[in-house]
């Protein structure tokens, strides 16, 4: 599900999290990547970025990934996204604009030493197959129809694995975004952040928190994931249309913190599904490891 962003960079630090307990089917490692991810750093831009988000293109802007509606229904039962009961600060609308135009996705902030990190589809900050990274990047948490109780973020770095960068690769299709601070404070130090967890087997019960447009509020879904290969993960809620790429699978939430542990992010096969039906996510892995200590060593 979706599209780009603005600027790119980074990563390589303290490794946050690991495997869910009593998760099962954790895949073996895939080989190392062939190199690290070239990190590139574009000249500050964050008030112009700011300045280009006015309320009709907000308002105005598109999922970033293609859908369209089952022709026949989904076998079985499949729960439908809600608003959510929980509020849910950590996630919000990522904007971003490309030659094709304006575009918006799902980010969440994880736990990280610098405080300062997002993660999100690749698909979202990145066009792949040497597209390159997007412009006019915003975070804005806990958006709802135009309005930013949290303000406006702007990144300082983005960075996705070399594989999604040159050939689109869905096995990779996760990046990061690190942020500027905004009013002398990191995001993490105004919202908290989830934890993120590596090999954490195929089922989870998670919690799937994204923006099925840019007009409205978030929607949330609470279901088990299941294995759909052995780099991918299924998760089936209706309502998970294009805008909720990124979104953030997660698990063991605690409610009274509204803390979890991050497991996946919609995307990877079919950029996270081609139906609002059902998503996917890339598996979490040893690569995908790789990717965000980059990320924290590099912010």
């Amino acid at each position: 599900m979706a599209a780009g962003l603005l600027l790119a960079a980074l990563l390589s630090g303290c490794a946050a999290g690991g495997g869910a307990p009593g998760a099962r089917g954790a895949p073996a490692g895939r080989s190392p990547a062939p190199g690290l991810a070239a990190p590139s750093r574009p000249a500050e831009a964050g008030a112009a970025s700011v300045s280009y988000w006015t309320h009709a293109r907000l308002l105005g802007a598109r999922p970033a990934r293609e859908w369209s509606l089952p022709s026949v229904p989904s076998p079985g039962a499949t729960p439908s996204a809600h608003s959510p009961l929980l509020a849910a600060p950590r996630v919000g609308a990522l904007f971003t604009r490309d030659a094709s135009g304006d575009h918006f996705c799902t980010a969440s902030v994880v736990a990280s030493p610098g405080r300062d990190l997002l993660i999100t589809a690749a698909h979202c900050i990145d066009g792949g197959k040497g597209g390159g990274y997007n412009t006019d990047i915003v975070f804005i948490p806990d958006y709802e129809d135009g309005a930013a109780p949290f303000g406006v973020w702007t990144p300082s770095a983005l960075l996705v694995d070399p594989h999604w960068a040159a050939s689109s690769d869905p096995d990779f299709d996760v990046g990061f975004v690190v942020l500027r601070p905004l009013d002398g404070k990191n995001i993490e130090d105004v919202l908290g952040a989830n934890q993120i967890g590596f090999d954490a087997g195929f089922d989870n019960l998670v919690r799937v928190t994204g923006y099925p447009s840019s007009a409205n509020a978030p929607v949330t879904c609470v279901n088990w994931t299941s294995q759909q290969s052995a780099t991918q993960v299924r998760f089936q809620c209706g309502g998970f249309f294009g805008g909720t790429s990124g979104s953030p699978w997660i698990t063991r939430l605690d409610a009274r913190t509204r803390t979890g542990t991050i497991v996946g992010v919609i995307g990877g096969y079919q950029e996270g599904g081609d139906t609002d039906a059902i998503s996917y996510s890339v598996y979490l892995n040893d690569d995908i490891r790789t990717l965000y200590e980059q990320a924290t060593a590099a912010a």
